[in-house]
């Protein structure tokens, strides 16, 4: 039988866990167990654990390491749990491997973050898709948004869900710039039967045990610990299909979130420079740093040579944007350059283990 990893990143989230958690138990999908790293809360958030779910494994982290790193931290701990490790990586000849290969195909890491509420048959869908589709690797249920009012009162706060489009799964445009497949849209099943999608956004992703070990790098990681926050799945996706794995929506799996950002996926220029203004410095910092690590890390020189045209003038308005208008995040370029040296590194592990032709990852960006 199927076997879930679910892990949590909780980093100051008590107000969100209630609403979770109630969702996790009353999943028809009964297989898994919920592992959560406090990401160093100050919230009491490990407190609250361990008297209302002390079933659930904590990792404590004395300080925020990240989205990534904390979730690094609960896939090691899952696959070795599994026992997935050992026989993949230092088994005692080839039947050994093999064995542990086919168990880590039906163990799967489920990432949540706290924000997440999930429909009861979220899980059992997500297992289905799964367990249908070998080649895959990722799967993506329908994320629609949760709104909550402005109060203060983290007991009086309301949330209502609605049939706003979150994420169908990650989309990718010729400029390289990446989007929440139908984000802002009316739910109308407008997307519900375009199934293969580039990637899947970590907000709430289901990932094979198999296909993680397959792409992690050499230093261990499986999302990319540098960038700390943001765009560190659209990096993974991007690994995923160049590892030759397909990456599926489940429409018939439905999740509510409660993102920061209601913008539509289509926007206009303006419309989007309107609401990259109404996010936090910090994320637009993260972002833009981030986003030009993931294009270095992940494109041949072919690659980009063939998409220059339109690569060259989408950056350049990002670069004075930056300089113009946020002076703040103008550290994000000293960054960026300052990283290269790793990320040059990284770069040519993950092309010269590529799997597949450039044109089978180039089609995605069309």
């Amino acid at each position: 039988m199927p076997k879930l990893s679910l892990h949590l990143v909780a980093w100051n989230s008590l107000s969100d866990l209630p609403d979770l958690f109630e969702s996790i138990e009353n999943q028809t999908y009964k297989n898994f167990v919920v592992r959560v790293v406090d990401n160093g809360s100050g919230d009491g958030v490990e407190k609250w654990l361990r008297e209302k779910y002390p079933t659930v494994t904590i990792i404590r982290n004395a300080r925020n390491l990240g989205f990534g790193a904390a979730h690094n931290q609960m896939i090691k701990y899952a696959v070795s749990h599994w026992g997935g490790d050992h026989a993949v990586q230092r088994g005692a000849g080839q039947a050994g491997s093999l064995l542990g290969r086919e168990d880590l195909n039906h163990c799967y890491c489920v990432t949540i973050n706290p924000d997440i509420i999930m429909r009861p048959t979220c899980l059992e869908e997500l297992v289905k898709e799964a367990e249908a589709h070998s080649e895959a690797a990722s799967f993506s249920p329908k994320l629609l948004r949760t709104f909550q009012d402005n109060g203060t009162d983290e007991v009086l706060r309301e949330r209502t869900n609605s049939d706003v489009i979150d994420s169908t799964g990650l989309r990718g445009n010729k400029f390289r710039w990446f989007y929440e497949r139908g984000a802002g849209e009316l739910d109308q099943g407008q997307f519900d039967a375009a199934r293969e999608v580039f990637g899947v956004c970590a907000a709430l992703a289901m990932y094979r045990a198999s296909a993680l070990e397959d792409i992690k790098m050499s230093d261990g990681e499986y999302f990319d610990e540098d960038f700390f926050a943001y765009k560190e799945d659209i990096d993974l996706a991007w690994r995923l299909r160049g590892a030759g794995f397909e990456a599926r929506f489940v429409p018939e799996a439905v999740a509510h979130h409660a993102r920061g950002m209601y913008g539509k996926e289509r926007a206009g220029f303006f419309e989007r420079l309107k609401n990259r203004r109404k996010k936090s410095k910090v994320r637009n910092f993260y972002s833009t740093r981030n986003h030009w690590w993931m294009l270095f890390k992940n494109m041949s020189l072919v690659e980009y040579l063939l998409a220059t045209w339109w690569i060259k003038p989408a950056e350049a308005a990002r670069f004075f944007y930056v300089c113009l208008f946020e002076p703040s995040n103008v550290r994000a370029i000293g960054q960026f350059f300052g990283g290269l040296g790793k990320m040059r590194r990284k770069r040519r592990e993950i092309l010269t283990r590529r799997k597949v032709p450039r044109q089978n990852i180039s089609q995605w960006f069309r």
